[in-house]
């Protein structure tokens, strides 16, 4: 059972995706798909359902929250924390390591594909990196310094658990790119 600060933050970071994403609340959105839209929120669920489990095997305990947490003020929180994810994400992609890696993924792209338009696919290449690396900030991070058992996700379940969790951020960002580029 997780605690009620633990709810909060999942909370939190369910709104905190959207602004990592768009800048806004994905109702907010412009999209010509509402189907995208429709994945976009059932991959969210999903990994953010993966991360109750992960708060569980971590034993999440971050501070107590002395007042009561009003709608405005939790997405104040998820706000503030999508930015510092943002930004943090911004300064590792420039970064000469993250260049090269995406170098690397654009060179084999490249090899498989026929014809592909390279100025297009660096472009979404680096949003998504930024999107995965402002995700795990997000999520991953701020759990880093409030739980009491991080060791957890070198067990045989936490090992699933990250995979799991892998997986879904990866479908999510590229939901979200499909959104972006269909308001284009």
């Amino acid at each position: 059972m997780l605690s009620k600060e633990s709810k909060i933050r999942v909370l939190e970071n369910f709104y905190g995706l959207d602004y990592i994403f768009f800048g806004k609340p994905l109702k907010e959105v412009e999209s010509c798909c509402p189907l995208i839209k429709e994945d976009y929120l059932s991959i969210k669920g999903a990994l953010l359902s993966v991360f109750v489990e992960m708060l569980k095997l971590v034993e999440h305990s971050p501070n107590p929250v002395g007042e009561h947490v009003r709608t405005s003020k939790l997405l104040e929180m998820a706000r503030h924390g999508a930015i510092n994810a943002r930004e943090a994400a911004r300064r590792v992609v420039a970064t000469e390591k993250a260049r090269r890696d995406i170098k690397l993924e654009l060179r084999q792209v490249v090899e498989e594909g026929d014809k592909v338009d390279v100025s297009s696919l660096v472009e979404t290449m680096i949003r998504e990196k930024a999107f995965r690396l402002a995700v795990d900030n997000l999520l991953v991070a701020r759990i880093l310094s409030e739980s009491l058992n991080m060791n957890a996700l070198n067990t045989f379940e936490g090992r699933i658990v990250e995979d799991s969790y892998k997986v879904l951020r990866d479908n999510l960002c590229e939901t979200a790119n499909l959104i972006l580029d269909s308001d284009d």
